[in-house]
């Protein structure tokens, strides 16, 4: 790993000299390639290639740009990163799926706002050199939108932890490396209280990882059973039972609440492109003078605007007062939910019949069927659009919080309510 770059470096010269190593070292990226989710299906031979690029963009320093330097960042600023990215992006770059989002955008931020020195010393160096990806083992058969009430069990023996339970829904657990795992550390407090976050290596005994069927046909969601798995005290992510302290960090990452600063320069003004692969749909079906054709498209574009404009206003919210972190993020996260199955209708009114049919192999005429398919994900994963609004009327509107009956029980009270609420 090379020294962390001079603090004082300008954005400028910074990019200049990024703009100068990508185009010594790495390949030009493909502007014409077509990245659809449920066909890009990633496999752990398949992204050896990819962490090799990502060792690559570490060694040279550009892997952690705003991480601390002293767990193997660069201790740059936001904008530095955002300089990078922007030149970047005319590049090959690693490419890990769903689970990079979840390793460098989720999880391992929330590492380094919770976990010990020790562990981000021993972790994060391995994950900016692509040697470490992580998925989250968080909702569970039993908890979904009630993350509190999960029940997978973590008993402590001595220096060790013992793990008893199940996770589904995990994007991409059958290529990564470790799961961030919430379990829970004590029965006899209410159900917030008593949880704590561990790493998992999801190659230790016990750890049984299942791979789901999906409507387009992936298997990116994967269910986990957990049967006495042993780990470190080590490999605790936070303090013991206060580990909703730490859900609510990965929440608001989740939803978006750490938005990058907007690239310096004069693309923060530029319009957004008209919605190209419609315009390309379109032409395929010969309707790109029809005006309700062209009414659709417009509404789409709009749309696209309305949310890249929601998302620079709750960006600079968050900024502002990021205690309500949580709350504002909701806004984000609730444009997706909303705006996606819109948009994917949409597209399929102006595609349609060949919006639902194409040629065997042909990944961009797939586009449209599959995005309709994939268009309900962020109105569920992540928070549904109802704990959303919950959430921004809740946290943001101060409005009254739903009726709770089970806040302050303890936990082993909450079960034996729910089992017997019938008698």
């Amino acid at each position: 790993m090379s020294e962390a770059r001079e603090p004082a470096i300008d954005v400028a010269t910074y990019r200049e000299q990024a703009r100068a190593w990508l185009e010594a070292n790495m390949e030009r990226a493909d502007p014409g390639a077509v990245r659809i989710r449920g066909v890009d299906h990633k496999t752990r031979e398949s992204i050896e290639p990819e962490r090799a690029l990502q060792r690559k963009l570490y060694e040279a320093g550009y892997a952690g740009i705003a991480w601390p330097a002293e767990y193997g960042g660069q201790g740059l600023s936001r904008a530095h990163e955002a300089a990078f990215d922007a030149e970047a992006a005319h590049f090959r770059t690693a490419d890990f799926g769903i689970v990079g989002g979840t390793t460098f955008g989720v999880c391992a931020n929330t590492m380094l706002a919770h976990a010990s020195p020790e562990f981000l010393r021993r972790h994060v160096p391995r994950i900016l050199a692509g040697e470490e990806l992580f998925c989250q083992l968080f909702s569970e058969p039993g908890a979904g939108s009630d993350l509190a009430g999960i029940t997978t069990r973590a008993t402590r023996d001595g220096d060790r932890w013992v793990l008893n339970g199940s996770k589904v829904w995990s994007s991409g657990a059958y290529y990564a490396d470790w799961g961030m795992c919430l379990a829970r550390t004590n029965w006899d407090v209410p159900k917030h209280r008593g949880l704590t976050w561990f790493a998992v290596p999801l190659d230790l005994p016990g750890v049984t990882v299942q791979e789901i069927r999906e409507i387009n046909g992936d298997t990116e969601f994967c269910q986990e059973f957990l049967d006495d798995v042993v780990i470190s005290d080590d490999d605790r992510i936070g303090e013991v039972d206060q580990g909703w302290t730490v859900t609510q960090t990965m929440l608001v990452l989740e939803r978006g609440g750490d938005r990058r600063p907007e690239p310096p320069g004069d693309e923060v003004r530029r319009p957004l492109r008209f919605v190209p692969e419609l315009v390309a749909l379109a032409e395929r079906v010969e309707r790109q003078r029809d005006p309700v054709a062209r009414q659709l498209l417009a509404r789409v574009h709009t749309y696209n605007y309305v949310q890249a404009q929601l998302g620079r206003r709750v960006a600079q919210l968050i900024g502002a007062d990021p205690k309500n972190a949580a709350g504002i993020a909701a806004y984000g996260k609730l444009a997706a939910g909303t705006f996606d199955p819109i948009r994917a209708r949409l597209a399929m009114e102006l595609g349609g019949g060949a919006a639902v049919a194409w040629d065997d192999g042909n990944l961009e005429e797939q586009r449209t069927s599959l995005d309709y398919l994939n268009s309900r994900i962020m109105s569920i994963a992540g928070g549904t659009n109802e704990m959303q609004r919950n959430a921004v009327g809740e946290r943001v509107l101060g409005l009254p919080r739903e009726p709770s009956f089970d806040t302050n029980k303890p936990f082993t009270q909450v079960l034996h309510d729910a089992a017997n609420w019938q008698s």
